[in-house]
């Protein structure tokens, strides 16, 4: 599955060559051409890392930068600029970047940090699935290490690691709804887009699994058009 990186930038010739080199090191890459587009680009997909240009038509990369941290505060930006004033690069990171290079600059130095940077965020993504080991609600036992459940009536089964991550995402965020679109980027990656029939069915197991009245779920919601929740209490 191929990483996604968003290059915004509106000199033809600069990101013709960035998205030639990238793709050649095996991403995935979208353009963007002014921070209208970039914030477009950046809301209908997914990516693994942000390439962003401050002098850009429309809408200033600083904005922009910091228009995708309300939104999204762990995708990995980077700034690519020929502001190069230390004023310049300080500004780049207090909007939210993750790092700032100056043009011109040297390829093989550009292809390496992009690469920790991917590297980065991916750490970051996983490390939010990780904070807790076992699971108790309702009367229902969840071991995230042995993939195995115990229902409220007894019953053990072994879940699938998807249906486990989408699980351990769910409890994580107990009590808030969880968008499509971030269960998307955590459980399925950014190259495969499920229908909403897809999460819907994963919600109906659990409540198969876990619920002592499916038609009346204590636990397992679909709140339409938004995403999905869990609540640990019975409701």
């Amino acid at each position: 599955m191929a990483n996604r990186i968003l290059i915004v930038e509106d000199e033809p010739s600069l990101y013709e060559a960035l998205k030639l080199n990238l793709e050649l090191e095996g991403y995935n890459v979208t353009v963007a051409v002014d921070g209208e587009q970039a914030l477009e680009k950046f809301k209908a997909g997914h990516f693994h890392l942000i390439i962003l240009d401050v002098m850009i038509p429309k809408i200033d990369g600083f904005v922009v930068c910091e228009t995708i941290r309300l939104e999204n505060s762990k995708v990995p930006i980077m700034f690519l600029s020929a502001k190069n004033s230390a004023e310049d690069k300080i500004n780049g990171l207090k909007t939210g970047a993750d790092d700032y290079m100056a043009k011109p600059f040297n390829l093989e130095e550009f292809l390496l940090r992009v690469n920790l940077l991917v590297k980065r965020g991916h750490e970051l993504s996983d490390s939010q699935l990780e904070s807790f080991d076992n699971f108790e609600f309702g009367g229902n036992k969840v071991d995230f290490l042995s993939f195995e459940i115990e229902t409220w009536n007894g019953e053990q089964k072994t879940l699938s690691k998807r249906e486990m991550k989408l699980l351990k995402l769910l409890i994580e965020k107990r009590g808030k709804v969880v968008s499509r679109e971030e269960i998307l980027q955590k459980i399925w990656g950014y190259d495969v887009f499920p229908s909403t029939r897809t999460i819907d069915n994963y919600i109906l197991a659990y409540r198969k699994y876990f619920e002592k009245n499916q038609r009346q779920p204590k636990h397992f919601f679909s709140v339409r058009g938004v995403g999905y929740k869990f609540e640990s209490e019975d409701q």
